[in-house]
């Protein structure tokens, strides 16, 4: 990765008519060649910033760059492939018919797609149904023939705005093994997914974006990182044993599991032992993505509570 592929500075879009930005002071930093996760709820603004990279959305104010360009660029467009989350495509047409098509529009040669057309319909597991009118997919085998007509031109920066949505775990797989052969080849690849085990599985880093701004962005590890913590799983756990796992630090029980913030794990043993705790295993806490998520939105409510409390004094 050798620089980098989308870089925005205070990136802000408010629509006529509206109160509220749809993205405001927005600063994203995409690394070439990076799997990237953009994450947040519905309605924080990903779809708007995804338009305003792609062109397709004029932004109110500050400053962007796609592959060394300003975002609007219309000869960087070329070289970006592109899978909504909802897409509508020709359905009297056959799959080889529609990237044929697609693959006009991307200004390749009648030689350069015969070629490609069945090697991406490979790539996305419909090569059996290459002669199948796409009326007769379902919607999952949509998104996938989307999904192949984004990656036909071979662009350095591919967009996936949900493409796992109405995939079945097969499908999914498929999904996940393109982007990480695309990643592989050099190719930059931003993903916004509500399936976080997805973005876990294939990104190397992840922005979470939340009212139209970024509340965190980082490596994996950066944005599941925690305090120094413990589970111990005990056969039971008694009032006293609890109580003396509490007098070590912050302590989360969940069946016979107890969750202890500390970095004295054989003083907490020994204490444990002490009251007659019967311990089973001890392994270092680690977050999920999903679990990373969820805390940085509680905490971001919270203070957008705290803000909105003071405002009202």
């Amino acid at each position: 990765m050798s620089g980098t592929a989308i870089a925005t500075k205070a990136l802000r879009k408010i629509y006529p008519g509206a109160v509220q930005a749809a993205v405001e002071a927005l600063d994203l930093s995409v690394p070439e060649g990076a799997v990237f996760g953009f994450l947040g709820p519905n309605g924080a603004g990903k779809t708007t910033t995804i338009g305003m990279l792609l062109g397709n959305v004029r932004p109110s104010g500050g400053s962007g760059m796609v592959l060394g360009k300003p975002i609007g660029d219309r000869n960087t467009r070329r070289f970006i492939g592109y899978l909504p989350e909802k897409f509508q495509f020709h359905e009297f047409l056959t799959a080889t018919e529609f990237l044929d098509l697609h693959g006009r529009l991307y200004g390749l040669d009648a030689k350069t797609r015969a070629a490609r057309i069945p090697e991406a319909l490979e790539r996305v597991g419909l090569a059996e149904k290459a002669k199948t009118p796409l009326k007769a997919f379902s919607k999952g085998m949509q998104q996938r023939v989307g999904l192949a007509q984004a990656v036909l031109h071979r662009p350095r920066l591919v967009i996936l705005d949900e493409p796992t949505s109405a995939l079945d775990p097969i499908g999914r797989r498929i999904v996940r093994e393109l982007i990480l052969a695309l990643k592989a080849e050099g190719t930059t690849v931003l993903l916004n997914s509500h399936l976080l085990s997805e973005v876990e599985t294939t990104c190397d880093r992840v922005a979470i974006i939340r009212r139209g701004q970024i509340i965190k962005q980082g490596t994996l590890a950066e944005l599941t990182a925690q305090p120094a913590s413990v589970v111990i799983e005990l056969e039971g756990i008694s009032e006293t044993q609890f109580q003396a796992a509490e007098a070590f630090g912050a302590t989360e029980q969940r069946e016979n599991r107890l969750t202890v913030a500390t970095e004295n794990i054989s003083a907490l043993v020994a204490a444990l032992v002490g009251v007659g705790a019967q311990i089973r295993a001890v392994t270092p806490a680690h977050l999920s993505l999903e679990d990373a998520f969820i805390r940085l939105m509680e905490d971001d409510q919270k203070s957008g509570s705290e803000v909105d409390s003071q405002d009202a004094r």
